[in-house]
């Protein structure tokens, strides 16, 4: 039986609930508060959430990121647009059509891009492919950030995708899953990312971060917010005891654990890098910039680290093996690992 302690790298959904999470759960979890976030949490977190971005935004709770990349998709688009992703964001390869089921038929319209982004040109050449009517137009751009491959979109990224979204009168959907890591590894203040960027919408991630279950979805354009309470209801994700998402995630963002648990997962990633890098045959595919790591291993060396117990994942479509770093992913597990990669090694 392979031990536990060798699983840490298949995803940073793996890792546990981190204790200011825990705490504040525990916190909660005393006498009764009223349903449906009409709860102290539920106020405190908001509230939170407006202080971190420095504006007055609507912020909603919903359980699953799927379910809230696809209902902000569907709340900026009708079934006639089409969305604008990189080919591989996460609300393509990995939400089961859930963009298109809350859209009731918007069409999901795929972007190259090295690294996993989508570029200013790759938009525009991609609304300009067709514009009649029997085609569906272009409504919104999601940007997953950081991407899937690792890398992050940069100050000037987002400066020049904002030009061309408002030259083409697109909103801006972007899905934060691993908006923690982006925020640390950019070293700038969240709303320069988001509303400042002209992000309209952001799938606040928190799962991936520390939290147990739950995300935020926060309108900056409040106008655009109207009736989705009604929206998250409809779709089954307006909690009845929402202080239970609430509450934990105001003890990440209280004082700002949210930003060092990614900090720290980015800074592990870099560190596993590195120690890939040393062993002959291994490569890095893709630049560390958040918390993954894209590595290419021999064979041997991949089958060897399965068969020690080690899990991680061949990225589909992409190649390569996949690490990923969370917030309480440890030197020693990179030491491990770095250990067992040596001795796998033809050569060592």
């Amino acid at each position: 039986m392979p031990q536990q302690n060798k699983f840490h790298f298949a995803s940073d959904n793996c890792s546990g609930i981190c204790p200011e999470a825990w705490e504040y759960l525990e916190r909660a979890n005393h006498g009764y508060a009223s349903g449906y976030g009409d709860d102290e949490w539920t106020l405190k977190a908001s509230d939170r959430i407006r202080e971190i971005f420095e504006t007055d935004c609507s912020v909603f709770f919903c359980f699953t990121g799927t379910a809230a990349n696809s209902m902000s998709i569907g709340h900026l688009c009708n079934s006639y647009h089409s969305v604008l992703c990189h080919r591989y964001a996460h609300v393509e390869t990995d939400e089961c059509g859930g963009p298109e089921f809350f859209t009731h038929g918007t069409k999901v319209l795929l972007i190259e891009g090295p690294g996993g982004k989508m570029s200013a040109e790759g938009i525009q050449e991609m609304v300009d492919r067709r514009t009649d009517i029997h085609y569906p137009k272009p409504r919104v751009v999601s940007l997953t950030q950081s991407t899937e491959l690792g890398t992050v979109y940069k100050l000037d990224d987002l400066q020049q995708i904002k030009e061309v979204c408002t030259k083409n009168d697109l909103r801006i959907h972007m899905d934060g899953a691993r908006f923690a890591n982006a925020v640390a590894s950019l070293d700038v203040s969240p709303k320069e990312v988001t509303w400042h960027a002209g992000i309209d919408v952001l799938c606040f991630g928190a799962t991936k971060d520390g939290m147990p279950l739950g995300e935020a979805v926060v309108f900056f354009d409040k106008q655009l917010a109207q009736e989705f309470d009604y929206r998250c209801k409809q779709a089954g994700q307006l909690a009845s005891k929402m202080r239970f998402i609430a509450a934990p995630l105001y003890g990440m963002l209280e004082n700002d654990t949210w930003l060092k648990n990614g900090r720290h997962a980015n800074q592990c990633a870099k560190r596993l890098a590195a120690g890939i890098s040393e062993v002959e045959g291994c490569t890095i595919r893709h630049p560390v910039e958040a918390n993954a790591v894209f590595a290419d291993l021999p064979r041997p060396i991949e089958e060897s680290l399965l068969a020690k117990g080690w899990h991680f994942y061949s990225f589909i479509g992409e190649g390569g093996s996949r690490f990923m770093c969370s917030w309480n992913t440890s030197h020693d597990d990179i030491k491990l690992l770095h250990e067992d990669l040596i001795e796998s090694s033809p050569i060592s």
